[in-house]
């Protein structure tokens, strides 16, 4: 009969082993997901730069569509965005005779 080895001894003997093995596996592969999740954040921040910058443009277009046609909305049913209705001296968000002031905004320590 082979002698008994008790399984605790087979973890001390095993445990620095596999440390050594483990350690640099387990690192390369946090280092590469980390990686990989900042590309994926850095993409996506780029796209919704891009669909801003594009609804931006296409509101434009509306806009200076509705200019040239001499349509204010009020024949075709359809509310011209704010940068047409607010006089450019009036800041925008304000009505006249208002004092209130604008919400400060939280910010999660970034500077921007």
């Amino acid at each position: 009969m082979p002698p008994v080895v008790p399984p605790f001894l087979v973890g001390l003997i095993v445990a620095p082993l596999a440390k050594r093995l483990l350690r640099p596996l387990v690192s390369g592969v946090v280092k590469t997901s980390v990686g990989i999740a900042m590309e994926v954040k850095k993409a996506a921040h780029e796209v919704g730069e891009n669909i801003n910058d594009l609804a931006a443009e296409v509101t434009a277009d509306v806009v200076a569509a509705q200019i040239s046609a001499g349509d204010t909305g009020a024949r075709s049913g359809v509310t011209p965005p704010v940068a047409a209705r607010v006089p450019m001296d009036e800041p925008v968000g304000h009505a006249e005779g208002s004092s209130r002031a604008p919400k400060p905004r939280a910010s999660a320590g970034k500077a921007h």
